[in-house]
């Protein structure tokens, strides 16, 4: 793969064969090391085929290889001659995740932390299809929650009013159309509001380790050694099925529209072609879905704190900093060759990094630009950012979402033979409570880029900028 390096930490993919862009890659010298081979480099390529894409076809510092798209690739298409993919979305719709801030030192929390974690793995329920924190809904019930998304929790007392305006689109896409999602999502979803599933989704119970720019944590509500909680989830079985609804549906109408993609697994169709708009009406629907499910475990999460600790809502204190998505497409504003166009944008396994007084932004965070909340591995830290003007003129307004993967969950699995990994975490001062310990070999340490580094990466870029660094203390996860 031919690379130029034209930035202290951006590298570009020449236009080639069908690219209608280039490509474009944002890492360090030490992460593009470990990239120079990598297959994810020839997906950013092929995603650059995408017919209305507009810019560059671009990756963060955490890419590896996707489904389609690489995970950590970001594309905007023209909102009326563009295509959507599928693949550029990914199959966990609008797995995202959420950060709350609470009254508690973590100091003091320090002797109850094996109490607790028994108490969230009791009370949210984690692994392979995981059910039952809810009541299993009725059909009608469930369409109402993906009508109304984050805001349907609330209303059935799991969290607060305030949390939607600590949520991207408020917690719900106003297009949803819950008639769009097909009976075997809707089934695979009824049971499932409330859980965490499994893979590299979590909660962490999590300690506020550093301060890097004082004004702005101040203002988002958090201090040194204050005990967070960050949740990492998504839209679960009824997302996955969307998406596999949606790619038998786009392969074969792809001839009719007259597209071809290097890559079976960009399966697109014209956004405004009936298979576009069945798509983005279930699209939004399952990341309502999503929004709705982390909305109800962050409830569940402040009730299994009062229970473990003897403590009520006054002393909790609760709140939401900001919840981010991940893997969806929306249509936005952006200046694209010096004037506004309306455009598409697919964000898989990237996170929204609106800059300061964007009119999208609730008034609270105008200000200040949009959280964005960066997950790393379970045995170092995670970090707060900010979004930033460099993002909207650089990216749609993009950033990274995670440390991104070193090794396949065969290899980490492999690697984590005959070690006592609960007992390695508990090492590091982390408890862990986890359905599997399969599962938790595949989510360790080494199985990941180290999540400083790719940060640091998006911070000299200019495409956010570091608020805050967070250590876990308790990992539940399934």
């Amino acid at each position: 793969m031919e690379l130029h390096r034209v930035g202290d930490c951006v590298w570009e993919i020449p236009r080639h064969g069908g690219m209608r862009v280039p490509g474009r890659i944002y890492a360090s010298e030490k992460l593009m090391g470990d990239l120079r081979d990598d297959p994810a480099l020839t997906q950013v390529a092929n995603v650059a085929h995408l017919p209305g894409i507009v810019g560059h076809s671009l990756a963060m510092p955490d890419i590896h290889w996707g489904y389609g798209f690489p995970i950590g690739g970001v594309a905007a298409v023209d909102a009326e001659e563009g295509a959507i993919s599928p693949g550029g979305i990914g199959f966990d719709v609008n797995c995202g995740v959420r950060l709350l801030r609470t009254g508690l030192a973590a100091d003091d929390l320090a002797p109850h932390l094996a109490r607790l974690a028994d108490a969230l793995y009791q009370t949210i329920p984690a692994g392979v299809g995981s059910a039952g924190a809810i009541p299993r809904l009725t059909q009608a019930e469930e369409k109402k929650m993906l009508a109304r998304g984050a805001a349907w929790a609330v209303a059935n007392q799991f969290g607060r009013a305030s949390d939607l305006e600590a949520t991207e689109e408020g917690g719900c896409m106003r297009d949803a159309d819950p008639d769009a999602v097909s009976d075997t999502a809707l089934e695979r979803g009824r049971s499932q509001v409330g859980t965490l599933g499994s893979g590299n989704h979590f909660l962490e119970v999590q300690r506020v380790d550093e301060i890097y720019d004082a004004r702005a944590a101040t203002a988002l509500g958090l201090s040194a050694g204050q005990v967070a909680v960050m949740i990492h989830s998504g839209s679960r079985g009824l997302g996955y099925q969307v998406c596999d609804d949606a790619l038998r549906t786009m392969g074969p109408a792809m001839a009719r529209y007259g597209i071809a993609m290097p890559d079976r697994q960009l399966a697109c169709v014209p956004l405004r072609s009936p298979e576009g708009r069945q798509y983005l009406a279930a699209m939004a629907a399952a990341a309502n879905f999503a929004w709705t499910n982390r909305q109800v475990m962050s409830g569940l999460a402040e009730r299994a704190f009062g229970a473990a600790l003897g403590l009520g809502p006054a002393a909790l204190r609760f709140a939401l900093v900001y919840d981010v998505c991940h893997n969806i497409a929306k249509l936005e504003e952006h200046v694209v060759d010096g004037r506004p166009r309306r455009v598409c944008v697919h964000r898989k396994g990237a996170t929204r990094a609106f800059g300061p007084g964007h009119p999208a932004l609730p008034a609270h965070l105008r200000p200040l630009g949009q959280p964005v909340i960066i997950p790393g591995d379970m045995g170092r830290y995670s970090f707060l950012l900010l979004g930033t003007a460099g993002a909207m003129a650089e990216t749609f307004g993009s950033t990274c979402h995670g440390a991104g993967r070193l090794m396949s969950r065969a290899q980490a699995k492999k690697m984590g033979r005959g070690l006592d990994l609960v007992a390695e975490l508990a090492g590091r001062g982390v408890v862990v409570r986890a359905q599997s310990l399969r599962g938790v070999a595949e989510e360790m340490p080494w199985a990941y880029k180290d999540v400083a580094d790719v940060v640091d990466v998006v911070d000299r870029a200019g495409i956010a900028r570091r608020v805050a660094r967070l250590r876990p203390l308790v990992v539940v996860k399934g």
